[in-house]
């Protein structure tokens, strides 16, 4: 009996250390680069705390609003951490 060995329907096209096994390390972010990461991040968990409180689902728009200033909290310190000028 022969088995062959299909390939996967989708392939990642370029490195992916997440799809790809024994890809390179993404690199560490810069500072300024993953403090605008964060803030990106916190205006998307707000965003998505709004949606959810316009479809009335309170439950999931009371946590993404409250996960948004965690997530400014974290880069303020991030660049008080890594030697930038705290925000006031």
């Amino acid at each position: 009996m022969f088995i062959a060995i299909a390939r996967p329907a989708v392939e990642p096209d370029g490195p992916d250390a997440v799809a790809v096994p024994g890809s390179p390390a993404i690199a560490e972010l810069s500072p300024r680069a993953l403090h605008a990461r964060l803030l990106e991040n916190a205006a998307l968990r707000r965003m998505r705390g709004l949606e959810r409180r316009r479809e009335h689902r309170l439950d999931d728009a009371d946590y993404w609003l409250h996960a948004a200033p965690i997530a400014v909290k974290k880069a303020s310190a991030l660049r008080e951490d890594r030697s930038f000028a705290p925000l006031p």
